[in-house]
Protein backbone atom coordinates (compact mmCIF):
# COMPACT_ATOMS: atom_id res chain seq x y z
CA UNK A 1 0.00 0.00 0.00
CA UNK A 2 1.52 3.35 -1.01
CA UNK A 3 2.64 5.66 1.76
CA UNK A 4 -0.27 7.62 3.11
CA UNK A 5 -0.59 10.72 5.21
CA UNK A 6 -0.44 14.44 4.65
CA UNK A 7 1.44 15.28 1.46
CA UNK A 8 3.75 18.27 1.51
CA UNK A 9 4.87 19.28 -2.00
CA UNK A 10 8.47 20.24 -2.61
CA UNK A 11 9.36 23.88 -2.02
CA UNK A 12 11.24 23.68 -5.33
CA UNK A 13 8.49 24.51 -7.82
CA UNK A 14 10.11 22.53 -10.67
CA UNK A 15 9.92 19.31 -8.63
CA UNK A 16 6.41 20.02 -7.32
CA UNK A 17 5.10 20.71 -10.84
CA UNK A 18 6.78 17.58 -12.25
CA UNK A 19 5.17 15.40 -9.56
CA UNK A 20 1.77 17.02 -10.13
CA UNK A 21 1.96 16.43 -13.90
CA UNK A 22 3.25 12.86 -13.50
CA UNK A 23 0.68 11.76 -10.94
CA UNK A 24 -2.16 13.79 -12.43
CA UNK A 25 -1.78 11.89 -15.70
CA UNK A 26 -1.51 8.48 -14.07
CA UNK A 27 2.13 8.30 -15.15
CA UNK A 28 1.62 9.02 -18.83
CA UNK A 29 2.83 12.65 -18.84
CA UNK A 30 5.81 14.22 -17.09
CA UNK A 31 7.83 11.03 -17.37
CA UNK A 32 10.90 12.84 -18.71
CA UNK A 33 13.15 15.02 -16.55
CA UNK A 34 15.82 17.08 -18.32
CA UNK A 35 15.61 14.72 -21.29
CA UNK A 36 15.90 11.50 -19.27
CA UNK A 37 13.17 9.15 -18.04
CA UNK A 38 12.11 9.70 -14.45
CA UNK A 39 10.26 8.05 -11.60
CA UNK A 40 8.53 9.51 -8.58
CA UNK A 41 9.98 8.47 -5.23
CA UNK A 42 7.72 8.93 -2.22
CA UNK A 43 9.30 9.06 1.22
CA UNK A 44 8.20 9.99 4.71
CA UNK A 45 9.75 13.15 6.13
CA UNK A 46 12.26 12.31 8.83
CA UNK A 47 11.21 15.20 11.07
CA UNK A 48 7.75 16.21 9.86
CA UNK A 49 6.37 12.72 9.19
CA UNK A 50 4.68 14.13 6.09
CA UNK A 51 4.64 12.37 2.74
CA UNK A 52 7.26 13.84 0.39
CA UNK A 53 7.70 13.17 -3.35
CA UNK A 54 10.70 13.67 -5.63
CA UNK A 55 11.06 13.20 -9.38
CA UNK A 56 14.34 11.34 -9.96
CA UNK A 57 16.19 9.93 -12.96
CA UNK A 58 14.92 6.41 -13.75
CA UNK A 59 17.59 3.74 -13.38
CA UNK A 60 16.07 0.28 -13.74
CA UNK A 61 17.75 -3.11 -14.07
CA UNK A 62 16.08 -6.53 -13.85
CA UNK A 63 12.96 -5.15 -12.16
CA UNK A 64 14.85 -3.24 -9.50
CA UNK A 65 15.53 0.47 -9.43
CA UNK A 66 18.28 2.73 -8.19
CA UNK A 67 18.23 6.39 -7.31
CA UNK A 68 21.34 8.53 -7.06
CA UNK A 69 21.56 11.15 -4.29
CA UNK A 70 23.68 13.51 -6.37
CA UNK A 71 21.85 16.82 -6.01
CA UNK A 72 23.95 17.98 -8.95
CA UNK A 73 27.16 17.56 -6.97
CA UNK A 74 26.08 19.85 -4.14
CA UNK A 75 28.02 19.53 -0.86
CA UNK A 76 24.96 18.22 1.03
CA UNK A 77 22.74 15.19 0.53
CA UNK A 78 19.25 15.75 -0.87
CA UNK A 79 16.42 15.72 1.68
CA UNK A 80 14.73 12.70 0.08
CA UNK A 81 17.89 10.67 0.78
CA UNK A 82 17.98 11.73 4.44
CA UNK A 83 14.28 10.84 4.70
CA UNK A 84 14.77 7.28 3.47
CA UNK A 85 17.68 6.71 5.84
CA UNK A 86 15.20 7.11 8.70
CA UNK A 87 12.23 5.57 6.86
CA UNK A 88 13.39 3.04 4.23
CA UNK A 89 9.82 2.03 3.33
CA UNK A 90 9.05 4.03 0.18
CA UNK A 91 6.70 4.10 -2.79
CA UNK A 92 8.03 4.28 -6.33
CA UNK A 93 6.02 5.20 -9.41
CA UNK A 94 7.40 4.28 -12.82
CA UNK A 95 4.89 5.46 -15.40
CA UNK A 96 1.53 3.91 -14.46
CA UNK A 97 3.19 1.28 -12.22
CA UNK A 98 3.11 2.15 -8.50
CA UNK A 99 4.89 -0.14 -6.06
CA UNK A 100 5.66 -0.42 -2.38
CA UNK A 101 9.38 -0.79 -1.94
CA UNK A 102 12.26 -0.75 0.48
CA UNK A 103 15.33 1.44 0.03
CA UNK A 104 18.84 0.20 0.74
CA UNK A 105 22.06 2.22 0.45
CA UNK A 106 24.70 0.44 -1.62
CA UNK A 107 28.43 0.00 -1.07
CA UNK A 108 31.40 -1.71 -2.70
CA UNK A 109 30.96 -3.78 -5.84
CA UNK A 110 27.18 -3.53 -5.75
CA UNK A 111 27.39 0.26 -5.72
CA UNK A 112 29.91 0.23 -8.59
CA UNK A 113 27.60 -2.00 -10.63
CA UNK A 114 24.61 0.30 -10.09
CA UNK A 115 26.75 3.40 -10.67
CA UNK A 116 27.52 2.02 -14.14
CA UNK A 117 23.79 1.52 -14.80
CA UNK A 118 23.09 5.06 -13.57
CA UNK A 119 25.77 6.76 -15.66
CA UNK A 120 24.54 4.89 -18.73
CA UNK A 121 21.25 6.74 -18.26
CA UNK A 122 22.66 10.04 -16.94
CA UNK A 123 26.41 10.48 -17.69
CA UNK A 124 26.53 13.73 -15.70
CA UNK A 125 26.61 11.71 -12.46
CA UNK A 126 30.36 11.31 -13.00
CA UNK A 127 30.71 15.11 -13.26
CA UNK A 128 28.64 15.58 -10.12
CA UNK A 129 30.89 13.20 -8.17
CA UNK A 130 34.00 15.01 -9.42
CA UNK A 131 32.75 18.38 -8.16
CA UNK A 132 31.89 17.35 -4.58
CA UNK A 133 33.93 16.04 -1.66
CA UNK A 134 31.09 13.85 -0.41
CA UNK A 135 30.62 10.33 -1.71
CA UNK A 136 27.37 10.38 -3.68
CA UNK A 137 25.11 7.63 -2.38
CA UNK A 138 23.39 5.12 -4.64
CA UNK A 139 20.23 3.57 -3.26
CA UNK A 140 18.55 0.45 -4.61
CA UNK A 141 14.76 0.43 -4.49
CA UNK A 142 13.41 -3.10 -4.26
CA UNK A 143 9.71 -3.98 -4.56
CA UNK A 144 8.10 -5.60 -1.53
CA UNK A 145 4.96 -7.71 -1.22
Amino acid sequence: MPLDGEYEPSTWSVAAEQVERYEGSGGTDGTMLNGAPCVILTTRGRTSGKVRKAPLIRVEHDGRYAVVASMGGAPKHPVWYLNLLDHPEVTLQDGPLVMDARARVLAGDEKAEWWAHATAVWPAYDEYQAKTDREIPVVVIEPVG
